[in-house]
Protein backbone atom coordinates (compact mmCIF):
# COMPACT_ATOMS: atom_id res chain seq x y z
CA UNK A 1 0.00 0.00 0.00
CA UNK A 2 1.12 3.44 -1.12
CA UNK A 3 2.51 5.61 1.90
CA UNK A 4 3.14 9.29 2.37
CA UNK A 5 2.21 12.29 4.48
CA UNK A 6 -1.05 14.23 4.33
CA UNK A 7 -0.64 17.96 4.40
CA UNK A 8 -4.08 19.09 4.88
CA UNK A 9 -4.55 23.01 3.77
CA UNK A 10 -7.45 23.91 5.12
CA UNK A 11 -9.08 27.34 4.55
CA UNK A 12 -11.15 27.93 7.43
CA UNK A 13 -13.88 30.64 6.17
CA UNK A 14 -14.43 28.29 3.14
CA UNK A 15 -18.34 27.70 3.03
CA UNK A 16 -18.61 31.22 5.02
CA UNK A 17 -17.22 29.31 8.04
CA UNK A 18 -18.33 25.87 7.61
CA UNK A 19 -15.00 24.49 7.01
CA UNK A 20 -13.93 25.70 10.55
CA UNK A 21 -16.45 23.16 11.91
CA UNK A 22 -15.35 20.52 10.40
CA UNK A 23 -11.68 20.82 11.53
CA UNK A 24 -11.91 18.40 15.15
CA UNK A 25 -13.77 16.00 12.64
CA UNK A 26 -10.87 15.73 10.44
CA UNK A 27 -8.27 15.52 13.20
CA UNK A 28 -9.77 12.63 14.99
CA UNK A 29 -10.21 10.54 11.76
CA UNK A 30 -6.97 10.86 10.54
CA UNK A 31 -5.69 10.45 14.11
CA UNK A 32 -7.39 6.85 14.29
CA UNK A 33 -6.26 6.34 10.99
CA UNK A 34 -2.87 6.47 11.66
CA UNK A 35 -1.55 7.75 9.05
CA UNK A 36 1.21 10.92 9.24
CA UNK A 37 -0.51 14.31 7.92
CA UNK A 38 -0.64 17.82 9.14
CA UNK A 39 -3.06 20.38 9.16
CA UNK A 40 -2.13 23.93 8.31
CA UNK A 41 -5.00 26.66 8.53
CA UNK A 42 -4.88 29.26 5.68
CA UNK A 43 -5.09 32.99 7.56
CA UNK A 44 -5.95 34.72 4.63
CA UNK A 45 -7.35 34.55 0.83
CA UNK A 46 -4.32 33.79 -1.41
CA UNK A 47 -2.19 32.17 1.49
CA UNK A 48 -2.28 28.87 0.26
CA UNK A 49 -0.08 28.90 -2.87
CA UNK A 50 2.71 30.42 -0.71
CA UNK A 51 2.03 27.84 1.83
CA UNK A 52 1.72 24.95 -0.52
CA UNK A 53 5.14 26.18 -2.62
CA UNK A 54 7.47 25.95 0.82
CA UNK A 55 5.94 22.42 1.80
CA UNK A 56 9.15 20.08 2.52
CA UNK A 57 7.12 17.19 0.04
CA UNK A 58 8.53 13.99 0.21
CA UNK A 59 7.70 11.11 -2.32
CA UNK A 60 4.63 10.24 -1.94
CA UNK A 61 3.04 12.68 0.13
CA UNK A 62 -0.87 14.24 -0.75
CA UNK A 63 -0.97 17.94 -0.52
CA UNK A 64 -5.02 18.15 0.56
CA UNK A 65 -7.07 21.46 -0.42
CA UNK A 66 -9.56 20.83 2.35
CA UNK A 67 -12.94 23.71 1.12
CA UNK A 68 -14.24 24.93 -1.75
CA UNK A 69 -13.15 25.15 -5.11
CA UNK A 70 -11.14 28.45 -4.16
CA UNK A 71 -8.95 26.37 -2.11
CA UNK A 72 -8.60 23.86 -4.21
CA UNK A 73 -7.53 26.69 -6.97
CA UNK A 74 -5.16 28.62 -4.67
CA UNK A 75 -3.61 24.71 -3.55
CA UNK A 76 -3.49 23.75 -6.88
CA UNK A 77 -1.35 26.99 -8.09
CA UNK A 78 0.97 26.17 -5.49
CA UNK A 79 1.78 22.56 -6.33
CA UNK A 80 2.22 24.24 -9.73
CA UNK A 81 4.96 26.65 -8.83
CA UNK A 82 7.27 23.67 -7.56
CA UNK A 83 10.08 22.89 -9.33
CA UNK A 84 9.34 18.82 -10.02
CA UNK A 85 11.16 17.19 -13.20
CA UNK A 86 9.27 13.81 -13.99
CA UNK A 87 6.42 12.64 -11.68
CA UNK A 88 3.72 15.22 -10.31
CA UNK A 89 2.71 15.68 -7.52
CA UNK A 90 -0.41 14.69 -5.48
CA UNK A 91 -3.58 16.49 -5.10
CA UNK A 92 -5.93 15.52 -2.87
CA UNK A 93 -9.56 17.25 -1.91
CA UNK A 94 -11.62 17.67 1.44
CA UNK A 95 -15.18 19.36 -0.12
CA UNK A 96 -15.52 21.08 2.96
CA UNK A 97 -16.99 24.66 0.98
CA UNK A 98 -20.20 25.38 -0.58
CA UNK A 99 -20.28 24.36 -4.05
CA UNK A 100 -17.70 21.62 -4.32
CA UNK A 101 -18.07 21.60 -8.07
CA UNK A 102 -14.24 20.49 -8.52
CA UNK A 103 -14.68 17.07 -6.25
CA UNK A 104 -17.93 16.25 -7.72
CA UNK A 105 -15.79 15.63 -11.08
CA UNK A 106 -13.58 13.27 -8.84
CA UNK A 107 -16.53 11.80 -7.28
CA UNK A 108 -16.02 12.73 -4.00
CA UNK A 109 -19.12 13.15 -1.86
CA UNK A 110 -19.60 16.12 0.57
CA UNK A 111 -19.60 13.88 3.34
CA UNK A 112 -16.55 14.64 4.58
CA UNK A 113 -16.15 11.19 6.66
CA UNK A 114 -16.13 9.42 2.95
CA UNK A 115 -14.09 11.82 1.26
CA UNK A 116 -11.40 11.48 4.03
CA UNK A 117 -11.65 7.82 2.96
CA UNK A 118 -11.20 8.02 -0.46
CA UNK A 119 -8.33 9.90 0.41
CA UNK A 120 -6.78 7.05 2.40
CA UNK A 121 -7.90 4.56 -0.70
CA UNK A 122 -5.31 6.54 -2.68
CA UNK A 123 -6.69 5.65 -5.89
CA UNK A 124 -4.70 8.29 -7.99
CA UNK A 125 -4.79 9.55 -11.74
CA UNK A 126 -3.92 12.56 -14.11
CA UNK A 127 -5.36 15.98 -13.74
CA UNK A 128 -5.41 18.31 -16.66
CA UNK A 129 -5.24 21.57 -15.60
CA UNK A 130 -5.82 24.46 -17.07
CA UNK A 131 -3.94 28.09 -17.71
CA UNK A 132 -5.10 31.28 -18.40
CA UNK A 133 -3.77 35.09 -18.73
CA UNK A 134 -6.05 37.87 -18.69
CA UNK A 135 -7.65 40.28 -16.87
CA UNK A 136 -6.41 40.27 -12.99
CA UNK A 137 -3.54 37.64 -14.35
CA UNK A 138 -2.07 38.99 -17.16
CA UNK A 139 1.30 36.97 -16.61
CA UNK A 140 -1.45 33.49 -16.40
CA UNK A 141 -2.89 31.68 -13.62
CA UNK A 142 -3.81 28.01 -13.26
CA UNK A 143 -7.40 26.91 -12.63
CA UNK A 144 -8.72 23.03 -12.07
CA UNK A 145 -12.57 23.24 -12.88
CA UNK A 146 -13.75 26.00 -14.85
CA UNK A 147 -13.72 29.37 -16.49
CA UNK A 148 -17.19 31.40 -16.50
CA UNK A 149 -18.00 33.92 -18.75
CA UNK A 150 -21.33 36.18 -18.60
CA UNK A 151 -24.35 35.58 -17.04
CA UNK A 152 -22.84 32.67 -14.47
CA UNK A 153 -20.49 34.98 -13.87
CA UNK A 154 -22.01 37.87 -12.37
CA UNK A 155 -24.16 34.91 -10.22
CA UNK A 156 -20.64 33.88 -8.90
CA UNK A 157 -20.19 37.75 -7.94
CA UNK A 158 -23.78 38.00 -6.27
CA UNK A 159 -23.19 35.03 -4.60
CA UNK A 160 -20.11 35.49 -2.96
CA UNK A 161 -21.63 38.81 -1.10
CA UNK A 162 -23.59 36.46 0.58
CA UNK A 163 -23.72 35.50 4.00
CA UNK A 164 -26.33 32.18 3.18
CA UNK A 165 -23.84 28.84 3.46
CA UNK A 166 -25.93 26.82 1.01
CA UNK A 167 -26.52 26.72 -2.50
CA UNK A 168 -29.54 28.74 -2.19
CA UNK A 169 -26.81 31.91 -2.27
CA UNK A 170 -26.29 30.99 -6.19
CA UNK A 171 -29.68 30.61 -6.67
CA UNK A 172 -30.58 33.80 -5.12
CA UNK A 173 -27.63 35.42 -7.53
CA UNK A 174 -29.48 34.17 -10.66
CA UNK A 175 -32.64 36.06 -9.50
CA UNK A 176 -30.87 39.05 -8.87
CA UNK A 177 -28.62 38.62 -11.97
CA UNK A 178 -31.69 37.98 -13.89
CA UNK A 179 -33.51 41.28 -12.59
CA UNK A 180 -30.60 43.42 -13.77
CA UNK A 181 -30.19 41.55 -17.13
CA UNK A 182 -27.84 43.79 -18.57
CA UNK A 183 -26.76 43.28 -22.36
CA UNK A 184 -24.12 40.92 -23.07
CA UNK A 185 -21.12 41.91 -25.04
CA UNK A 186 -20.03 40.93 -28.55
CA UNK A 187 -17.26 37.76 -28.42
CA UNK A 188 -15.14 36.22 -30.82
CA UNK A 189 -14.40 32.96 -29.75
CA UNK A 190 -11.66 30.71 -31.80
CA UNK A 191 -10.67 27.27 -30.50
CA UNK A 192 -8.89 24.16 -33.33
CA UNK A 193 -10.23 25.44 -36.31
CA UNK A 194 -13.21 26.97 -35.12
CA UNK A 195 -14.27 31.06 -35.17
CA UNK A 196 -17.38 32.28 -33.61
CA UNK A 197 -18.50 35.85 -33.13
CA UNK A 198 -22.02 36.78 -31.72
CA UNK A 199 -23.30 38.80 -28.54
CA UNK A 200 -23.10 35.84 -25.94
CA UNK A 201 -24.92 35.66 -22.27
CA UNK A 202 -22.98 32.71 -20.86
CA UNK A 203 -19.60 31.41 -21.96
CA UNK A 204 -17.94 28.44 -20.09
CA UNK A 205 -14.59 26.38 -20.47
CA UNK A 206 -14.72 23.75 -18.58
CA UNK A 207 -12.39 20.90 -17.62
CA UNK A 208 -14.57 19.48 -14.50
CA UNK A 209 -18.67 18.78 -15.11
CA UNK A 210 -20.34 21.87 -12.45
CA UNK A 211 -20.48 25.04 -11.38
CA UNK A 212 -21.90 27.19 -8.62
CA UNK A 213 -23.55 23.75 -7.19
CA UNK A 214 -25.67 22.72 -9.12
CA UNK A 215 -25.27 24.01 -13.04
CA UNK A 216 -23.93 21.19 -15.20
CA UNK A 217 -21.55 23.94 -17.75
CA UNK A 218 -19.87 20.62 -19.41
CA UNK A 219 -21.89 17.80 -18.34
CA UNK A 220 -19.69 15.19 -20.05
CA UNK A 221 -16.58 16.46 -18.56
CA UNK A 222 -13.14 14.53 -18.06
CA UNK A 223 -10.36 15.64 -16.21
CA UNK A 224 -7.67 13.51 -17.71
CA UNK A 225 -8.79 13.67 -21.43
CA UNK A 226 -6.66 16.59 -22.63
CA UNK A 227 -8.98 18.48 -23.61
CA UNK A 228 -11.31 21.21 -22.75
CA UNK A 229 -14.87 21.81 -23.47
CA UNK A 230 -16.29 25.09 -24.74
CA UNK A 231 -20.01 26.05 -24.60
CA UNK A 232 -21.42 29.24 -25.60
CA UNK A 233 -25.37 30.53 -25.33
CA UNK A 234 -25.96 33.11 -27.51
CA UNK A 235 -28.14 36.41 -26.13
CA UNK A 236 -31.63 35.66 -25.44
CA UNK A 237 -33.91 38.46 -25.48
CA UNK A 238 -36.02 38.10 -23.35
CA UNK A 239 -35.81 36.95 -19.04
CA UNK A 240 -38.34 34.41 -19.79
CA UNK A 241 -35.96 32.61 -22.38
CA UNK A 242 -33.03 32.60 -20.24
CA UNK A 243 -35.15 31.21 -17.42
CA UNK A 244 -36.01 28.39 -19.59
CA UNK A 245 -32.36 27.94 -20.80
CA UNK A 246 -31.22 28.09 -17.42
CA UNK A 247 -33.19 24.95 -16.35
CA UNK A 248 -31.53 23.04 -19.04
CA UNK A 249 -28.26 24.06 -17.42
CA UNK A 250 -29.65 22.18 -14.16
CA UNK A 251 -29.92 18.76 -15.80
CA UNK A 252 -26.76 19.51 -18.52
CA UNK A 253 -28.93 19.36 -21.78
CA UNK A 254 -28.04 22.70 -22.85
CA UNK A 255 -26.19 21.80 -25.92
CA UNK A 256 -29.43 20.79 -27.69
CA UNK A 257 -31.41 24.27 -26.95
CA UNK A 258 -31.13 26.06 -29.89
CA UNK A 259 -27.96 28.62 -31.42
CA UNK A 260 -25.92 27.00 -28.46
CA UNK A 261 -22.51 26.10 -29.30
CA UNK A 262 -20.45 23.61 -28.05
CA UNK A 263 -16.98 21.91 -28.94
CA UNK A 264 -13.49 20.56 -27.62
CA UNK A 265 -9.90 22.14 -27.38
CA UNK A 266 -6.85 22.69 -25.49
CA UNK A 267 -6.28 26.37 -26.72
CA UNK A 268 -9.32 29.28 -26.64
CA UNK A 269 -9.27 32.83 -27.49
CA UNK A 270 -11.70 34.53 -26.35
CA UNK A 271 -12.03 38.69 -27.53
CA UNK A 272 -14.53 41.31 -26.43
CA UNK A 273 -14.83 43.22 -29.50
CA UNK A 274 -18.25 44.96 -28.34
CA UNK A 275 -18.94 45.54 -24.65
CA UNK A 276 -16.48 43.94 -21.76
CA UNK A 277 -16.38 39.98 -20.49
CA UNK A 278 -16.91 39.38 -16.55
CA UNK A 279 -15.04 36.28 -15.99
CA UNK A 280 -13.98 34.20 -13.22
CA UNK A 281 -11.93 30.75 -13.05
CA UNK A 282 -13.30 28.56 -10.31
CA UNK A 283 -14.76 30.88 -8.87
CA UNK A 284 -12.12 33.55 -8.25
CA UNK A 285 -12.38 36.69 -10.12
CA UNK A 286 -10.62 37.36 -13.26
CA UNK A 287 -11.90 40.53 -14.62
CA UNK A 288 -15.35 42.14 -14.69
CA UNK A 289 -15.02 44.09 -17.92
CA UNK A 290 -12.38 42.30 -19.52
CA UNK A 291 -11.62 42.48 -23.13
CA UNK A 292 -9.35 39.35 -24.30
CA UNK A 293 -9.00 36.06 -22.29
CA UNK A 294 -6.08 32.74 -23.49
CA UNK A 295 -7.30 29.76 -22.07
CA UNK A 296 -4.89 26.60 -22.11
CA UNK A 297 -5.16 23.05 -21.10
CA UNK A 298 -1.94 21.10 -19.63
CA UNK A 299 -2.61 17.76 -19.82
CA UNK A 300 -1.44 15.61 -17.10
CA UNK A 301 -0.12 18.69 -15.32
CA UNK A 302 -0.74 17.05 -11.40
CA UNK A 303 -2.23 13.69 -10.37
CA UNK A 304 -5.56 13.52 -8.33
CA UNK A 305 -6.92 11.06 -5.54
CA UNK A 306 -10.62 10.65 -6.60
CA UNK A 307 -12.82 8.02 -6.03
Amino acid sequence: MATGKFWIILNPIAGKGKAAKQLPKIERFMRKSGCDFEIILTKRPGDAPDIVRNLLLAKGDVTVAAGGDGTCNEVANGLLMRSFQTTPPILGVLPIGRGNDFSSALGIPGDAEKAMRILLARNVRPLDVGFLKGGLFPTGRHFVNVVGIGFDTKVVFEAAKMKIKSDLSYALGVLITMIRYEPPPVIRMRWNENEITFPTTIVSVANGRRMGGVFYMNPNGQVDDGLFDICALPYQKTRRKLLKVIFRYLKGTQSGYEGVRTGKGSHFHLEAIEGGMAAHCDGETVCYDGKELEISCIPSALRVIGA
